[in-house]
C-alpha cells in the first residue's frame, strides 16, 4: 500500500474489486463483535437488568447475553447492510486513497510520502465514501440495535430491505450524516495512513519483509490508533443512528456528557478495539494477498 509503483500496476476498478472483497469478508468475521459494541454505546446510564445491573457488560458479555436470549443469528443483524456497506465504504475509501495520494505528490514522486499527504488523502476518501454509504450504515445500526422484544411486540423492521424502504422518508437515510462523515474521515485516516506508515517503518527494521507478519502487525496498530482516535465520535454516530430523540450531533454530544459523563464517549472501548484491531488484521491480510493475486491474474 506504500508502494506508489505497484500503486500504479493495478486500476481503480481492479483496486476497488479488491478493496470491497477483503473489507466485505472482514465484515463477515468480526460482525459479532461490531453488534456488541451498537448494545454497549446505545446502552444508556441507569439501564439494568432484573438484578440491578447493566444489561450489557463487556464485550464476551455482551455477545453471550445477546445469544442466550435472541440466539446466535442475533450477532450477525446487520450483516447485510453491513455487506452493502462495505462494498461500498471499504472499495471507495482505499480505492480512492492511492489516486489521492499520488494526486499529492506527483506521478513522478520517488521515496516516503509525507504522512501528512498520507492522512489528508485517508481524510478525503473516507468522507467521500461515507457520503455515498450512509444509508446501509443507518440500517446497519438501526438493524443491530434492536434487541429482544416482549411477546406481541413487532419487531421495527423485518429486515434490511424493508429498512430501506420503510425508514423516514429518502433524505432520513442520511440521519447522522455529518457524526459519520466526521468518524469515518477520522477512521479511515487513523487506519489507512498508520497502516502505511507502520509497515513503511517495519520494512526499515532488518529481518522484516513484506509478507503476512508485517501485514499483521501494521493491521493490528491501524486498529488500535483508530479506536483511540475515533471512538468519542464513534459513539455519537451510533446514538444518532439508534436513536431519533436527538436533534443534532451537538445535542447528542452534550446531552451524553451532561447526563453519563466524558467516560461514556469511550463505553465499548474494548470490544470497539478487539473489533477495528481483528478488522483492521483480517482486512489488511486479506487485501494484500488479494492485490497479489490480482497482478498475477493480469500479468
Amino acid at each position: 500500500m506504500s508502494d506508489l509503483k505497484h500503486a500504479t500496476e493495478i486500476s481503480f476498478a481492479g483496486t476497488f474489486a479488491c478493496s470491497a472483497f477483503s473489507a466485505c469478508f472482514a465484515e463477515l468475521c468480526t460482525i459479532p463483535l461490531d453488534t456488541a459494541k451498537v448494545r454497549l454505546q446505545l446502552q444508556k446510564k441507569g439501564s439494568t437488568n432484573e438484578a440491578g445491573l447493566p444489561k450489557y457488560r463487556g464485550m464476551l458479555g455482551t455477545v453471550v447475553t445477546i445469544a442466550l436470549e435472541e440466539g446466535l443469528v442475533a450477532l450477525w443483524k446487520g450483516i447485510v447492510p453491513g455487506l452493502h456497506r462495505q462494498c461500498l465504504y471499504g472499495g471507495l475509501r482505499i480505492g480512492l486513497y492511492d489516486p489521492v495520494k499520488i494526486f499529492f505528490v506527483g506521478n513522478d514522486f520517488v521515496g516516503d510520502v509525507p504522512l501528512f499527504k498520507k492522512v489528508l488523502a485517508a481524510l478525503i476518501t473516507g468522507a467521500i465514501a461515507i457520503a455515498v454509504a450512509n444509508p446501509t450504515d443507518l440500517v446497519k445500526v438501526r438493524l443491530q440495535a434492536e434487541g429482544k422484544l416482549p411477546p406481541g411486540v413487532p419487531r421495527r423492521y423485518t429486515g434490511a430491505l424493508d429498512a430501506y424502504y420503510t425508514i423516514e422518508g429518502l433524505a432520513a437515510l442520511w440521519t447522522g450524516l455529518g457524526p459519520n462523515i466526521a468518524r469515518n474521515a477520522i477512521i479511515n485516516a487513523a487506519e489507512l495512513a498508520s497502516y502505511d506508515q507502520i509497515k513503511q517503518t517495519i520494512l526499515k527494521i532488518s529481518g522484516f519483509t513484506d509478507n503476512l507478519l508485517t501485514h499483521l502487525l501494521a493491521g493490528l496498530g491501524a486498529g488500535f490508533f483508530a479506536v483511540c482516535i475515533g471512538s468519542p465520535v464513534d459513539v455519537v454516530k451510533s446514538r444518532m443512528m439508534g436513536d431519533s430523540t436527538y436533534k443534532s450531533t451537538f445535542d447528542c454530544f452534550f446531552k451524553t456528557l451532561k447526563n453519563e459523563g466524558p467516560f461514556a464517549f469511550y463505553k465499548g472501548f474494548f470490544p470497539n478495539f478487539g473489533r477495528l484491531g481483528s478488522w483492521n488484521a483480517i482486512m489488511f491480510l486479506t487485501l494484500e494477498q488479494a492485490k497479489i493475486f490480482f497482478r498475477r491474474g493480469v500479468a
